[in-house]
């Protein structure tokens, strides 16, 4: 009986015990939010490549591609990423909060367009990735 009640008593105190940490900013993948933010304002956090070149921006992820809006943020993470960027052409690795919506009917495009409300995070690019094909004359 005392042994019974001394493993009840020592599993109620570990369940008590335990608590949940909240995930740190390093943890985020995408489509997870931290807790600081409003779960429920209709953002995503997306992490991806980025590129900016002439009049068209991309959002490329591990599993898709979107267009993003070219907006005073955008902007604003064009020029942060600029200074990873060794050709105008080259993607950097972003981390942003965005609007995602389907593009209107009848443009070009991608299915989905993302707005960016908030920059994250701007990374320099992997030089050990071997996926840049250049065509020279």
């Amino acid at each position: 009986m005392i042994k019974r009640l001394f493993v009840f008593s020592f599993l109620a105190i570990v369940c008590l015990g335990c608590k949940n940490e909240p995930k740190s900013e390093a943890n985020l993948e995408e489509g997870e939010a931290t807790a600081s933010y409003d779960q429920n304002d209709g953002l995503i956090t997306m992490k991806g490549e980025f590129v900016y070149f002439a009049d068209a921006a991309v959002l490329q992820t591990a599993n898709d591609i979107y267009g993003v809006v070219i907006d005073q943020n955008m902007h604003k993470l064009d020029e942060k990423a600029k200074a990873f960027k060794k050709e105008a052409t080259d993607m950097v690795p972003v981390m942003v909060r965005v609007k995602k919506f389907a593009k209107p009917e009848g443009e070009e495009g991608w299915p989905f367009r993302v707005e960016i409300k908030e920059i994250l995070k701007v990374e320099a690019p992997n030089p050990n990735q071997d996926d840049v094909i250049k065509l020279e004359n």
